[in-house]
């Protein structure tokens, strides 16, 4: 009588250096920035649609009043930010998959990186230095 002889899945793949976490962080990112997200966009819309007056009342007027009130500049924010990481970290992902060649994968990941914090940079500029007494 004959046995195989079955190796472990992946036994001879042995790492070197130190085990990184990262991908597990990030895949509890997206989780946990989504369900955040969720909440943040979906009261945003039934506050300004429903509850503040609908759509035609959004002016110029009506932003300053409301970033006049540290919580809806941090409300904003929070939704600028987390709406930018996590729609970032998922265009990482997107370009790992099905980036073939290294130097393709860390040049689009560059530009993403730097299109990103452009973003975030500027939309945090803009509502911290808001001056509602233009003109």
């Amino acid at each position: 009588m004959t046995t195989l002889d079955i190796s472990a899945p992946r036994s001879g793949a042995k790492r070197s250096g130190q085990r990184s976490n990262f991908e597990l962080y990030s895949w509890l990112f997206m989780r946990i920035s989504g369900i955040i997200l969720v909440v943040l966009v979906l009261s945003h819309l039934v506050i300004m649609n429903l509850l503040d007056g609908g759509v035609q009342r959004i002016n110029f007027a009506f932003v300053a009043g409301r970033w006049s009130s540290p919580f809806w500049q941090i409300w904003d924010l929070t939704m600028l930010w987390l709406a930018m990481l996590h729609g970032t970290n998922g265009m990482r992902t997107i370009v790992n998959d099905y980036a073939e060649r290294n130097q393709t994968r860390f040049w689009l990941k560059m530009a993403l990186y730097t299109a990103s914090g452009f973003i975030i940079l500027l939309g945090t500029l803009v509502i911290f230095t808001f001056d509602p007494n233009i003109g």
